[in-house]
């Protein structure tokens, strides 16, 4: 039994002798993988040439009256969790006196927002929000005569022309690397859905409050 015991020891020191010993390098790399380099921040979006800049101060000019004219969505919207034909009326009259300043700044926004300041991609979504901007100015003239005889139905079919303009709003800011707001118009009791009213998030449709009815 022992010259058995012996034979089993030199056999496994020979074999041991022949693997060739492991460098420092090589016993680090098997204790632990090499850290991960960070990730590459996003590129920053160039600045905007100074006739994008027109193009940007007259979007802005555009969302002033786009801003009144959610005023008066909003105050229609409001009134119809009441059964009071006064104060729709009112809302009505209202909505189309915004109707009629929100015209001024949706035009003199508009003349400046040329999209062939931009390159392509770009260039693609700056159209369609110009596109937009013009279909909501094509509208005012409506909301101004209707609005205080019909609210409800003025008011739901300006909000789809708003809900498109925002739609275009969202994908022009995506294109010239700006971040989206998932909710424009604060929300209010009235809003059962809890879309605020008439627009929220891109997902977002009509708040019922417009939609039952004319």
């Amino acid at each position: 039994m022992r010259p058995v015991v012996v034979l089993l020891f030199l056999a496994a020191t020979s074999v041991a002798a022949q693997q060739p010993p492991r460098t420092p390098a090589e016993s680090a790399h098997a204790d632990s993988a090499p850290p991960q380099p960070p990730p590459s921040p996003a590129p920053l979006p160039s600045p905007p040439t100074p006739e994008q800049e027109h193009y940007l101060l007259g979007l802005r000019t555009v969302g002033r009256g786009i801003a009144q004219l959610k005023d008066g969505i909003e105050r229609v919207a409001r009134t119809q969790v009441v059964s009071d034909s006064v104060r729709q009326r009112q809302a009505g009259r209202r909505l189309a006196g915004l109707c009629a300043a929100a015209h001024g700044f949706l035009a003199s926004g508009r003349a400046t927002m040329r999209p062939t300041v931009y390159e392509e991609p770009t260039r693609t979504p700056a159209r369609a929000l110009s596109v937009q901007v013009d279909s909501v100015i094509a509208y005012i003239p409506r909301c101004e005569a209707a609005a205080g005889k019909t609210p409800k139905k003025t008011a739901t079919e300006l909000t789809g022309k708003v809900m498109g303009y925002e739609a275009a709003l969202r994908d022009f800011r995506t294109a010239i690397g700006l971040p989206n707001k998932s909710d424009t118009v604060p929300r209010h009791r009235g809003d059962r859905q809890g879309t605020g009213c008439c627009f929220g998030s891109s997902r977002s449709t009509h708040s019922p409050l417009l939609m039952s009815g004319t």
